[in-house]
């Protein structure tokens, strides 16, 4: 049994209540692999609200990511991978569910804020196999997930978002012991946290067993407080306003009146917008600063060739694009997230363009591994485009979906999103290969336009009830309860907290 470490299964197995007959199911479908011999640490890399299109090497030439251009030149960049939607304003929490559990939006609680112990989360997988796991950084799911997934950990913060240089952090707690009591702060930006506990953790391992490390930065998550050293980069460079820039939204999407949206003025006005842009690149820049001294360690320590990076995000964001702020809506910028895996075995300097969902990466750990994919994820692998020339999974087009009022399905050419806003419907119709910035509304253009609109409507309309959401565009109001607003419930529960949370945006204007 070299694969597994006995002493270890066996504690996790106590410790978490496993049934024998899963104990078991892991043994039988690990048991023809040796990681004693292959050893590959696995080094998972998530930012907060990073967009794909802000790495330079792969476009943007606005931007510096040195680092992540690194990673990219080292490695497979997959450029059209997708968040597959939300039920919630807090997009990022559903999203990480999804990477941590390997299924689909509407086989977890879709809102993100709790995992079933049912399902077998990949940190927790990667402990059962003899991994040592450690995490740092955000963990949007509930605490009783976390002490399920992990053996190690330092500076966690539990939560969705906080100020930079006040995170509420908390040690790791054998014991699963996570009270107020236990949370402390630190005067330190919260990349520069968890970047040095990522090189300090790789620093000292001690190498008798693989590593499995989860480094889960806040960054570059409003509020947008970047060192200046890296603001000033961007407030020297001439940076042009987004193609797709408006001062409104040209209807209601359903999601206007959500705290994301307060973080600039309307009408949104192009100096502003250039000046968030710019922090938020600021914010990257740091972020790239940050992931640099980790991979610097890794090299420093000897294992850099025998470490599987994966370098992602949870969701992107507009920043003034269609006239938006936030994430809460299913236009590229804001469900495209970057996504570039690097290590030994792997292609080098290539770029794929199949359509992948985040919640992919888990089963696709597992055949890089050589292992079989647990029972509890139903999601896809896509390693044979990791060291291939292949560019298609069996996967044709992807679907989103955003609360009980928006939802959208990309082809290789064209995307269809519709929205059911009490009762007033609306459809956009773009095609992405000549207008990636989604600016021209197909719909009602020609017969041709109308065709493709009725096949991609019906082929949403199929893939949906394959993934569980019971929306029937046929009804009315699709068949679905529609959800209460974001801004109603805050008034109705936490009025209190509503007014602090206006206060705060506030101080985002620029």
């Amino acid at each position: 049994m070299s694969v597994l470490n006995f002493f270890m299964i066996l504690k996790f197995f106590l410790k978490n209540c496993i049934t024998p007959f899963f104990l078991i199911f892991l043994f039988v479908k690990c048991s023809n692999n040796d990681l004693s011999e292959k050893k590959t640490n696995i080094l998972f890399i998530l930012t907060d609200d990073q967009r794909a299109n802000t790495i330079n090497y792969l476009g943007n030439d606005d931007i510096i990511t040195p680092n992540i251009d690194f990673l990219a030149k080292n490695g497979v960049s997959f450029l059209n991978t997708t968040i597959m939607g939300a039920n919630n304003g807090a997009v990022c929490a559903p999203s990480r569910a999804m990477i941590l559990t390997g299924r689909s939006l509407y086989e977890i609680d879709p809102t993100g804020t709790s995992i079933d112990n049912n399902f077998v989360t990949l940190p927790k997988f990667m402990n059962i196999i003899g991994y040592d796991t450690f995490h740092t950084g955000k963990w949007h799911n509930g605490i009783e997930s976390f002490k399920n997934s992990f053996s190690n950990g330092k500076n966690i913060f539990f939560g969705g978002m906080s100020d930079h240089y006040k995170v509420p952090l908390n040690n790791f707690s054998e014991l699963g012991n996570y009270s107020k009591d236990s949370i402390y702060f630190s005067e330190r930006h919260s990349a520069n946290i968890y970047s040095d506990t990522a090189v300090e953790y790789i620093k000292n391992h001690n190498g008798s067993n693989p590593f499995f490390m989860f480094v889960s930065f806040q960054t570059p998550h409003d509020p947008k407080q970047v060192p200046d050293e890296f603001l000033n980069i961007y407030n020297k460079k001439p940076i042009d306003i987004p193609t797709n820039f408006k001062e409104f939204h040209p209807f209601d999407n359903g999601e206007l009146d959500i705290r994301d949206e307060w973080l600039a003025r309307y009408p949104r006005e192009k100096d502003e917008v250039i000046k968030h842009i710019k922090a938020y690149y600021g914010m990257i820049t740091h972020t790239d600063h940050r992931i640099g001294l980790i991979i610097n360690a890794l090299k420093k320590k000897g294992v850099m060739d025998n470490t599987l990076i994966i370098f992602t995000s949870d969701n992107g964001l507009a920043v003034g694009q269609h006239g938006l702020m936030g994430k809460q809506n299913l236009y590229d910028h804001s469900i495209k997230v970057p996504l570039i895996m690097t290590g030994p075995g792997l292609d080098k300097d290539k770029k794929k363009y199949s359509h992948i969902y985040l919640n992919d990466i888990y089963p696709t750990i597992c055949k890089y591994l050589g292992l079989n994919i647990p029972e509890s994820v139903t999601m896809s692998s896509f390693m044979n485009l990791l060291n291939s020339d292949l560019d298609q999974t069996e996967r044709k087009h992807s679907v989103h979906a955003y609360k009980n009022f928006q939802r959208a399905i990309r082809s290789d050419n064209y995307k269809l999103i519709k929205y059911n806003v009490d009762g007033v419907y609306k459809n956009q119709l773009f095609d992405i290969t000549n207008d990636p910035f989604e600016t021209n509304n197909l719909i009602g253009f020609d017969s041709k336009m109308d065709s493709i609109e009725i096949k991609l409507t019906s082929l949403l309309q199929e893939e949906l009830i394959k993934i569980g959401d019971s929306v029937n565009f046929n009804k009315d109001s699709w068949g679905v309860k529609k959800q209460m607003e974001w801004i109603k419930k805050m008034e109705i529960y936490s009025p209190e907290g509503l007014k602090n949370l206006r206060e705060l945006a506030k101080k985002e204007h620029l």
